[in-house]
Formats: C-alpha cells, sequence, structure tokens
C-alpha cells in the first residue's frame, strides 16, 4: 500500500479566459473544481493507473467539507485531519490567446502544535505501508523540521520515504535521511548551495548529495529534457518524449505517482523513473485541470523502452 501526506491540501478551481484585460469584468468559462495538493494529487495519479493509495490530510472549515466530498466521489481513500482553520482554495486561469496558465494560489490555514501532533500520530498508525509519499509545501505553521519528524516516524515503521518538496523543509528531511528525493535544477541548486549550475555540474552535484548519504535515489527532473537518475552505484539519464506542452499542473505530481506504483509492483528503478517521466508527459498534453490518462502513460513509455 502506498501512502500520501498533503500538509497544505487545497480545493483548486480551473476556469478560462479569452484573455486577461485589467480593470474589465471577465467573462470565465465554467469552473471546474477539484480536489488539490501535491499527495492527494499523487493518489488521484495512482488511482488512475489502478492502484490503491491513501490520502492524509488536514482539512477544515467549508472547503474542507467540499475536498473529503470530491475525494469520495474518486473513490481515494481519505485520512482527513480536522483542523480550526478552513482548507485554501486556489485558482488556475487559463488565458485562451496564448495558452499561458495564471495560478493564484492562496497561503492556507496556519496549523497548531496539536493539529501537527494529531498528524504525525495518523502516521504512526499506518499499517502494511510500504511507501509513505510527502508531496507539496509545508501548511503555514509548521516548522521546517516537521518533515525530519516525520522521516524518523517512516524509518522506525519500515516505510521507504518519498519527499517531494523544496527549500528549507526538503534540506531538513535529508538530514534525517530519506528513500527518494525529485529536485527540479533550481531545486538541486539550492540544495548544493549554488545559484546556478552548468550542464557540466549536475554530474557533481547529484554525486554531492548521494555520498552524503541522506537519500538512496535522487531523481533530477529536467522537464523536457527528461530525467537524471543517480543511486550511490548507479546514474542514467533518460530523455522525455517530445511533445506539444498543453499544460504544466500536475506534470510533477503525476511523475512521482507513476514512479511508486512501479516501485510498488517491484518494477526495477530503470522502469519506474522512465513510467515516471511518461505519466509526467502525458499531463502536459491535457488541457486545464486533469492529470494524466493511463493510456498516454503507457504509450508514451513503450516510445522510451524502444
Amino acid at each position: 500500500m502506498i501512502a500520501t501526506l498533503t500538509l497544505n491540501p487545497a480545493v483548486d478551481k480551473f476556469t478560462s479566459i479569452e484573455q486577461l484585460v485589467p480593470e474589465k469584468k471577465l467573462r470565465c468559462a465554467e469552473m471546474l473544481v477539484q480536489a488539490g495538493g501535491g499527495g492527494i494529487n499523487v493518489c488521484k495519479g495512482i488511482v488512475e493507473l489502478g492502484g490503491s493509495s491513501i490520502a492524509i490530510f488536514p482539512c477544515g472549515g467549508n472547503n474542507g467539507k467540499i475536498l473529503k466530498d470530491l475525494l469520495k466521489e474518486q473513490s481515494i481513500t481519505a485520512v482527513p485531519i480536522e483542523i480550526k482553520g478552513n482548507t485554501r482554495e486556489n485558482i488556475v486561469v487559463i488565458e485562451k490567446a496564448t495558452n499561458k496558465e495564471f495560478k493564484f494560489v492562496m497561503p492556507g490555514p496556519v496549523i497548531s502544535k496539536e493539529e501537527m501532533n494529531v498528524i504525525k500520530t495518523a502516521v504512526m498508525e499506518l499499517l502494511n505501508v510500504s511507501f509513505l509519499i510527502c508531496s507539496g509545501s509545508l501548511a503555514p505553521g509548521m516548522p521546517e523540521s516537521f518533515l525530519a519528524e516525520l522521516a524518523i516516524i517512516a524509518r522506525e515503521k519500515g516505510m521507504k520515504f518519498i519527499v517531494d518538496t523544496s527549500g528549507p523543509a526538503l534540506k531538513a528531511a535529508l538530514k534525517e535521511g530519506v528513500y527518494l528525493i525529485k529536485p527540479n535544477m533550481s531545486e538541486l541548486c539550492f540544495l548544493v548551495n549554488k545559484k546556478y549550475l552548468e550542464l557540466s555540474e549536475i554530474d557533481a552535484a547529484v554525486d554531492q548529495i548521494i555520498t552524503e548519504g541522506t537519500c538512496e535515489v535522487l531523481v533530477v527532473s529536467m522537464g523536457p529534457a527528461g530525467g537524471l537518475l543517480a543511486t550511490r552505484n548507479f546514474k542514467k539519464s533518460f530523455p522525455a518524449p517530445t511533445v506539444k506542452k498543453l499544460s504544466t499542473v500536475g506534470a510533477g505530481d503525476s511523475m512521482i505517482a507513476g514512479i511508486s506504483w512501479m516501485l510498488e509492483q517491484n518494477k526495477s528503478m530503470e522502469d519506474a523513473i522512465q513510467f515516471g517521466l511518461a505519466c509526467g508527459t502525458a499531463a502536459t498534453v491535457k488541457k486545464g485541470a486533469q492529470l494524466f490518462k493511463k493510456e498516454d502513460a503507457m504509450k508514451f513509455f513503450e516510445w522510451m523502452k524502444q
């Protein structure tokens, strides 16, 4: 079983207009409402692939109720942690004239110390979970050390901890050790304290992180250029299929869903990374709020395996 943890979930709202014009009434298309947040998106991807997972997340207020209802509609097993604050909502507006996406991301409710303890207890009580995936940002009020505490819990319970976040929280988790991280280029720069990395410097940066022993598997996500897989004894680059990008919504979460789904079935790490790239690519060819379709991911995966 795979469990995901979303520390700052959201009710995501998607709409489109012909063109963004200031100080005008902008007539939008019908709004699509979905459950959102990194770990929740990973769960949706796993369900699309035919797998099952548990979604743990704090929620509260009107939006919290909407979030739970949306997950129930998608047959996702939810472990909601009730909080006093109101779950945030985000808005994505697509400008049809340019196909640009404008993402309005709200901060979310402050999580109290008591509520954080309930989240940790929910993780401690997980049974028969092989992978614990924490994806997305910390909620307001959470210390950077919170992911480090979760890393300790995961290790004690024998769960492989996959972390897909950024900034000091990621560094804090790495100090305790995690199974897999998926930084993009800017996040990789942050991890090795560099403002910029030349292509020729990427290998050395990856080697530095792996040598420090803070993660077993490192996957550098390089967008259209594909990805780089590195472990202590192995390193390999994988190209991504060339496609016409229609959206970037959920591409990273789709990649994590594909990787974890394959690993949970005891597939090789190489196959898992390639399939993750295939799922991420499949997400970019879908418009707006959709993550990806399984048939698209399978098609891209077969192309990559040739």
